[in-house]
């Protein structure tokens, strides 16, 4: 399968975006070579704010700009540009609508062998109670392409996860560019179970679905890569057909897609779910692929994970019906 680098489209799609939109400005804390915006830099200088180290900042200069007719994209290290920033998000950013597009490269543990100090398990969960804060997870490069314009037509503050290996291409030009804020997409549709994931964990689930198969399971795959708005049609539509949902994601089980999926569900279809991630535990230090399987993340743990909660849901079913 080819792959392509998540945060390398990025800093392609900025430029491909700032030769079509003046209005485009690039802020970015020191680390330009390493998310890739330094391709910005390179085409249009005087529309790029280099900060240095200095996030807080930054997302408050980015508020004054979009008040000023600027589309800024904020970009840096996901753990810092949620994290260290939430302040100004809160206050400057949502608050205001300020139109503000933030960043976070380097999501979930692929800053592994920097341990827990950079490993980014609580962004999503942080940015998706703000209100008016739209978060979008894209789950290769192709998809990233289509969310940058995707946020940079979005008026509003838009949170945007990025990834830095080389990654699995899983989509078409033609299939990514009808992406819309507020979706998720369906890649393969099966009746027994739904994985539903953001980011690398779409591939991982896909790589999983054909492991399901193999014992006789069909598993539906979702890339649910607008976490806020989500998709509730989308979610329901996999609840009435599976009846079993497994959430999957490089982030804390709590507040991430499993609990925005448990919200969705409570209050309109109650349905089995069982949601993997990192049980409110910080990440280690190692290589990223020893994570993935030291938190049971890899295709063959979702699998087994699968088969497992079905056999449950099963037996559930078959006490409730002799009861």
């Amino acid at each position: 399968m080819k792959t392509y680098s998540m945060r390398r489209m990025y800093g392609e799609a900025l430029v491909e975006l700032g030769a079509s939109n003046r209005r485009v400005v690039i802020l970015e804390a020191d680390l330009a070579d390493a998310t890739k915006t330094c391709f910005f830099r390179k085409h249009f200088p005087e529309r790029f704010f280099e900060v240095g180290i200095a996030e807080q900042n930054m997302v408050s200069m980015a508020a004054g700009l979009s008040l000023c007719g600027k589309i800024p994209f904020v970009t840096g290290l996901a753990v810092f540009v949620s994290l260290r920033v939430c302040e100004q998000v809160r206050t400057s950013v949502a608050l205001t609508r300020a139109n503000v597009k933030i960043v976070g490269a380097y999501g979930g543990l692929c800053t592994a062998e920097n341990g827990p100090t950079h490993q980014c398990i609580a962004d999503l969960g942080v940015m998706r109670p703000i209100p008016r804060m739209t978060v979008i997870a894209p789950a290769d490069a192709v998809s990233c392409r289509a969310m940058v314009f995707a946020a940079a037509r979005y008026d509003g503050p838009v949170y945007m996860r990025i990834l830095r290996d080389n990654e699995p291409v899983l989509y078409s030009t033609q299939t990514a560019s009808r992406f819309e804020i507020g979706k998720g997409h369906r890649l393969v549709e099966g009746t027994d179970v739904t994985l539903m994931a953001h980011g690398l964990m779409v591939s991982t689930c896909l790589d999983a679905a054909e492991l399901l198969s193999e014992q006789g399971i069909s598993a539906s795959v979702v890339d649910m890569y607008s976490l806020k708005p989500i998709d509730v049609e989308l979610i329901l539509e996999e609840a009435r057909r599976t009846g079993a949902i497994v959430t999957v994601e490089e982030h804390n089980v709590i507040g991430g897609l499993g609990s925005a999926v448990a919200e969705v569900l409570a209050q309109e279809y109650p349905t089995a779910l069982l949601c993997l991630g990192l049980k409110d535990e910080f990440g280690v230090s190692g290589s990223h692929s020893d994570l993935l399987e030291e938190f049971c993340l890899t295709s063959h743990h979702i699998a087994d994970a699968a088969e497992s909660m079905l056999i449950q849901v099963k037996n559930e079913r078959g006490h409730t019906e002799i009861a």
